[in-house]
């Protein structure tokens, strides 16, 4: 099974506290920002990642600004969990692309309810993506009829390029994926009937 959760510090009891806090889920836990990053790249890599702010190779940030850049129609979730706790960091963390924020000592019972949230929005993006996607199909298929029809004022029929007259049914068929069913108006049908002879 695909980990869902990153959890990425430096600090060894600060991961062991995440990965205590949160047991039974699906986890992917490392020690510094690149390596972070790379799961984060991965095609199944996690969803919601809990990083914290100064890692080596590369800064919690950091990784938040690297996976905003990257071009992806399910963003995962990412949540720094830090001791920087000044507005203006939490300002910086904000734009370089960190969707949470929680300060260090933190509380297990309200990481477990950023995460829960975070899994959430990912599923949301996900069935927009699917939803989008099954749009995208639909729209390929269709054919639409633009422009003017030179259509006969009297037998109806519709010229195509070759100048060929053909019946309006056969060419809406061959335009676009439009079908016909077949019936008889009351007019018609009246017509039809006093041509006939019928009362």
């Amino acid at each position: 099974m695909n980990p869902t959760i990153l959890v990425a510090d430096d600090d060894r009891l600060i991961r062991e506290i995440v990965t205590d806090t949160l047991a039974g889920r699906n986890l992917c836990v490392v020690g510094d920002g690149q390596a972070a990053w790379e799961a984060l790249q991965a095609a199944d890599g996690p969803l919601v990642g809990v990083l914290d702010w100064t890692m080596p190779g590369l800064t919690g940030p950091e990784v938040c600004r690297r996976v905003r850049e990257r071009p992806s129609s399910i963003a995962p979730y990412l949540i720094l969990l830090t001791s920087h706790n000044r507005p203006d960091d939490i300002v910086e963390a904000l734009s370089a692309g960190a969707d949470d924020y929680i300060f260090k000592p933190f509380h297990p019972a309200e990481l477990r309810a950023r995460v829960a949230a975070g899994e959430r929005i990912v599923a949301l993006q996900q069935k927009l993506a699917d939803r989008v996607g099954a749009l995208e199909a639909a729209l390929a298929q269709v054919k639409r009829l633009q422009g003017l029809l030179p259509i006969c004022a009297y037998c109806k029929r519709i010229r195509n390029g070759d100048d060929y007259w053909q019946q309006v049914e056969t060419y809406i068929i061959e335009h676009s994926d439009a079908a016909f069913t077949h019936g008889i108006c009351p007019s018609c049908f009246e017509r039809v009937m006093r041509e006939e002879g019928e009362p």
